[in-house]
């Protein structure tokens, strides 16, 4: 047997094994490759080096040859929507990861405004603990994404895009190690709002055409940050990038389509719906429809509409976390995604709208055919002074 790198493969080969291969693409038999389209087949497929048996080379193929091209077997396409923990067991897991995020965070800025470069390796690590949970149970992160505190913008906001963006990439198929890349660059891709002046950065009202010029180069910042750091590819792309749009009209460099990668379109979706869903001090978050509205509405100049359409479709209309009031007049949040009918998620009740007053706990599962109840809209927590934080600690959390 020898080794031999892919490009050196011939036609007429003896192909025993892979040794060597990015991706999960396994060859279905051993085989004699019998022609170039062959070859390029098994590099196109990922394959890197493999083993082959000189002594079974064939020198001559001919015409009549009954040698048959060895075969390439796709991966299997994993169900993106299969768990392996319910939201109870994985919800204590992600509000810790949740809470050692907000941390690190703020480390970070502690150390950027120290003069320090930061330390990527603990993020990657924290990536890496999102992409866990996400594939254990995807609803236990994804809801406490929507537990917002008024005066944390900045640390979760970024941790918030993390664990969507992670989402949205299990759901498109993505290789775990692209997903990391993706999470890391996101938990990261602002960090360039450490250099600009609080009294910008956290302005009530509108900002002046100079104030908007300052506060654009935070995308910059951020990019030479994590540079500096010794991070590059494609986490790098995610904060530099994010807020240019597919017209040419986004800053701080004016990219235009072709020059804006699918993973940063990506990221700009995600960062635009956490930004308009969120809460703070002096502007109240929109309800999650409200903000497909106004991303659909920017599609196709500003947002990929595919990817888009994709987005919603793995967090769902109505995401895990969503405060919705059924025809009932109960109101609840959203405790698990249906994806088969997405008006009808579970729900976990709490309150009664009618009577003003908190109810007993109780798991409404809208897709049950028992169940006479039905969801009649998104609402915010203001609405009926409801604490939404204060239950998710008491009734959510183990």
């Amino acid at each position: 047997m020898k080794i031999i790198p892919i490009d050196q493969l011939m036609p007429g080969m003896f192909v025993h094994s892979v040794t060597k291969q990015t991706g999960k693409i396994k060859i279905k038999n051993q085989g004699w490759v019998k022609t170039q389209a062959g070859v390029q087949q098994l590099i196109k497929a990922g394959i890197l080096e493999i083993e082959i048996d000189p002594d079974k080379t064939i020198v001559e193929l001919t015409p009549t040859a009954t040698t048959n091209d060895i075969q390439v077997e796709p991966p299997k396409q994993r169900d993106p929507w299969s768990t392996t923990h319910s939201v109870e067991q994985e919800m204590d897991k992600a509000f810790k990861l949740y809470s050692e995020a907000k941390q690190l965070q703020s480390k970070a800025f502690t150390d950027i405004k120290a003069g320090n470069t930061i330390d990527i390796a603990p993020f990657k690590e924290l990536a890496s603990g999102f992409i866990d949970s996400v594939f254990r149970n995807q609803d236990a992160l994804a809801c406490i994404t929507r537990m917002r505190e008024k005066d944390a913008y900045l640390l979760e906001h970024s941790i918030n895009v993390s664990i969507l963006i992670s989402i949205f990439a299990k759901h498109l198929g993505f290789e775990r190690a692209l997903i990391e890349e993706l999470a890391t660059g996101a938990l990261l891709h602002d960090i360039g709002k450490i250099q600009i002046p609080d009294d910008i950065l956290n302005k009530p009202g509108k900002l002046t055409d100079q104030e908007y010029k300052v506060i654009q180069d935070h995308a910059r910042f951020s990019k030479e940050i994590l540079e500096l750091a010794g991070l590059k590819g494609i986490a790098v792309d995610i904060a530099g990038f994010h807020h240019e749009r597919l017209d040419g009209t986004g800053y701080p460099f004016g990219k235009r389509a072709d020059e804006i990668s699918q993973y940063v379109r990506m990221a700009s979706i995600v960062d635009v719906y956490d930004a308009l869903t969120a809460e703070r001090v002096y502007k109240a978050g929109m309800e999650p429809i409200k903000a497909f509205k106004i991303l659909k509405d920017g599609c196709p100049d500003s947002f990929d509409g595919g990817l888009l359409t994709k987005f919603i479709q793995c967090i769902g209309v109505h995401p895990v976390g969503t405060l919705v009031k059924l025809s009932s007049q109960k109101v609840g949040l959203v405790t698990k995604s249906n994806p088969s009918s997405p008006l009808k998620p579970q729900v976990k009740t709490f309150y009664n709208a009618k009577h003003a007053h908190y109810t007993q706990v109780q798991d409404i599962d809208l897709a049950h055919n028992r169940t006479q109840d039905s969801l009649e809209s998104a609402i915010k927590p203001a609405d009926f002074n409801i604490d939404l934080i204060r239950f998710f600690k008491n009734s959510i959390l183990p």
